[in-house]
């Protein structure tokens, strides 16, 4: 007692907050995480453009120059020799730098950030449906105390409030009746697959579509990750094929001499969806152009890049009218703002009862983030 009496004479001190420094490494490695994503993980090309950049921004200094930086990397396990072997054993160092997986991450976390700002990491996420009861998920609304309810839901202060009217004051109690319990919400599991053009077009006209797409889903990936532990994510990409890619090739991704087989992408997409036992599924589709190339029964591409062709498009209509069927919402992001695409999305969009944005580039990340979160409400 005579510590704490002592301790609350003296009070607090508080004293002035310096800010913590930011170091050399962490400042320019900032600006080549977003290099890398535009140079679709080429690190020589990065330190290049690091190079074009110091000459105009002086990003280095003779304390501390672009060669310490690279070797900083190296370090910190951020890079290594592409001959290095997987045990750690160097090879003869002549070999080009390559990202480790350890970077890999960092860009999905850079690309978070960038896009949805700084988040902390939480528990499992929670995919909100309309079925209350033994959920996990606190709601704000409170009823009596049944059997088999879970202990820790149980609102101690309105329980409080029941026992003092019940049984008065003086005898203060708590029994059965006068418990309170906050009602929950079920979470539900969400199976995801994003489907990314690299058709052409997304390069074209000079402006760069692929490169926040890549960002977006890096983004997308990580915020599920770490908010959503439970829910599955699957990245596929589409030109004249579709085909699956792997989380960490994500940087590497690049638009190839493609058209827009949509159809494919739909038909993988719906491939990997059938799979999953998760009962909510959905589709986002990222895209600046209008289907142009379908496969035919012989194996042979139709390919018709002038206007919307009815065979093409009509094949992309029975998709999403198959995806309905099969309780598979799509969300279109259509990142191009031509007038005639808008007739074809809104058929497309019409077939699937889903949803579609009609925008550019800037705010793509924040409405896939919030499509993604109204997605995943399950009426069960």
């Amino acid at each position: 007692m005579k510590n704490i009496l002592t301790n609350y004479k003296q009070g607090f001190i508080f004293s002035k907050h310096t800010p913590e420094e930011i170091s050399n490494f962490d400042r320019v490695f900032d600006v080549f995480k977003d290099l890398l994503t535009h140079t679709s993980g080429d690190i020589e090309e990065a330190f290049e453009w690091l190079d074009i950049l110091d000459k105009e921004y002086d990003i280095f200094t003779d304390d501390y120059t672009l060669a310490d930086f690279e070797e900083d990397l190296r370090k910190r396990g951020y890079i290594k020799k592409e001959e290095d072997s997987e045990d750690g054993d160097q090879g003869t160092g002549k070999g080009k730098n390559i990202l480790t997986a350890k970077l890999e991450a960092a860009l999905r976390e850079y690309a978070l950030d960038q896009i949805f700002g700084k988040l902390k990491k939480s528990g499992i996420g929670n995919h909100r449906t309309h079925k209350t009861g033994l959920g996990d998920e606190r709601e704000g609304e409170n009823r009596n105390f049944q059997y088999g309810d879970d202990l820790s839901a149980v609102n101690m202060t309105e329980s409080m409030k029941n026992a003092q009217i019940n049984n008065g004051i003086s005898e203060l109690k708590i029994t059965e009746d006068d418990l309170i319990v906050e009602e929950t919400k079920h979470k539900a599991q969400m199976s995801t697959v994003l489907m990314i053009d690299i058709s052409h077009s997304m390069i074209l006209y000079g402006e760069d579509r692929i490169t926040p797409a890549k960002k977006v889903a890096m983004a997308l990936v990580e915020l599920i990750k770490r908010k959503y532990p439970k829910d599955t994510i699957d990245i596929i990409v589409f030109g004249n094929e579709a085909w699956p890619i792997q989380i960490k090739d994500l940087p590497y991704l690049q638009v190839g001499p493609y058209h827009t087989n949509t159809v494919a992408g739909l038909e993988l997409a719906m491939d990997i969806l059938r799979r999953k036992r998760n009962t909510n599924k959905q589709i986002f589709m990222i895209t600046d152009g209008k289907p142009s190339c379908i496969k035919l029964p012989n194996g042979e591409f139709y390919m018709n890049s002038i206007g919307l062709d009815e065979k093409i498009v009509g094949q992309c209509l029975n998709k999403a009218a198959q995806a309905r069927k099969l309780k598979i919402p799509i969300t279109t992001f259509m990142i191009a703002q031509d007038p005639y695409l808008r007739r074809f999305v809104e058929d497309f969009t019409a077939q699937n009862k889903g949803k579609a944005f009609l925008t550019g580039l800037s705010g793509l990340g924040e409405m896939i983030f919030e499509d993604y979160e109204k997605n995943r409400i399950k009426r069960i």
